[in-house]
Parts: C-alpha cells; sequence; structure tokens
C-alpha cells in the first residue's frame, strides 16, 4: 500500500468512525460534499490567519508548524470529499496526472482548449 492509499484508508475509517460515534446516518453524499467543502473553506481561512493576508495589520511570525497542520486538516476534507464521489486514490492520481499533462499542454499552446496560448 502506498502513502496515498494509506491516506484513503485511514480517512476512510475515520469517517465511519465519526458517522458511527455521532449517529450521522442518512446523510446524502451530496449533502456530505457540502460539509466537507464548508469544513475546508473553514479551514482554508484558519490556513490564511497563519500566513498574514491581513495587510491592514501587523505582521506575526509565521508558525510554519500550524501551517502545515492547517493544511493536513484540508487534505483530511478533500479526501473525504473524493470518497464521498466514489473516487479512490488509484483514479485521484490517474485524473491528477490528466489534468497535470493537460495544464502544461495548456501553457505551452499545445492544448485543444483555447485561451492560453501567449499572444492569443
Amino acid at each position: 500500500m502506498d502513502k496515498l492509499d494509506t491516506i484513503f484508508a485511514m480517512q476512510q475509517k475515520l469517517n465511519e468512525d465519526i458517522i458511527q460515534r455521532r449517529g450521522l446516518t442518512g446523510i446524502s453524499d451530496e449533502e456530505w460534499i457540502q460539509k466537507h467543502t464548508l469544513a475546508m473553506l473553514s479551514e482554508m481561512a484558519e490556513l490564511l490567519d497563519e500566513v498574514n493576508f491581513k495587510w491592514w495589520k501587523n505582521k506575526k511570525p509565521v508558525d510554519q508548524g500550524a501551517v502545515r497542520e492547517e493544511l493536513v486538516d484540508i487534505l483530511h476534507f478533500f479526501v473525504s470529499m473524493c470518497l464521498r464521489a466514489g473516487m479512490d486514490s488509484g483514479e485521484l492520481y490517474d485524473r491528477y496526472m490528466g489534468k497535470n499533462e493537460e495544464n502544461f499542454k495548456r501553457q505551452d499552446g499545445t492544448s485543444e482548449k483555447k485561451g492560453y496560448r501567449l499572444g492569443e
């Protein structure tokens, strides 16, 4: 089992445990994705707070440990959404690889998608 497989398996176990312990049955996949999206947005806002995005405040030293913890929190909710959408680690990997290739094509002007070629 590779690292991404392990993350997906561990997140599935955590999700099942939370649902069982808290009696959260009967919630649709659509609603779970909504809930996880909102939770991830909340974690992203916490990440922003850690990196001094408020230009109207005095800067504080960036706590790299806290930044990394927020990134892990975001990953928890992202993987939960993947699982709810029926996507396993293998499919995520494959889709990422395809999209990464397409993104490079867009940047070098060889994509079929219009609007990315420099000078257009």
